[in-house]
């Protein structure tokens, strides 16, 4: 199964809607809380290639955007392949 890394933030619907999918995906992710860390933000951003906005959403190890793009991928049937759940 792929590793999964969210930034995420607690106030965020967002990143609560993206981990709701893994969730019920059953998979296994690593919850990443930047909202009091200018560390783990800084961080964030230098992976995300800039982007501040919560969630960022990282599947083994390449970024895929935030929550809507993860909803997209598991529309368009791309996001089990990616998560290593079609095998």
């Amino acid at each position: 199964m792929a590793i999964v890394e969210i930034y995420s933030s607690v106030w965020c619907p967002f990143c609560y809607r993206a981990k709701r999918l893994l969730e019920q995906k059953r998979v296994d992710y690593k919850e990443i809380e930047v909202s009091d860390n200018p560390n783990l933000k800084s961080e964030m951003l230098s992976r995300s290639d800039g982007r501040y906005t919560v969630p960022q959403i990282f599947i083994d190890g390449e970024g895929i955007g935030g929550s809507d793009e993860l909803v997209a991928l598991d529309q368009n049937g791309e996001l089990d392949a990616m998560l290593g759940l079609d095998d």
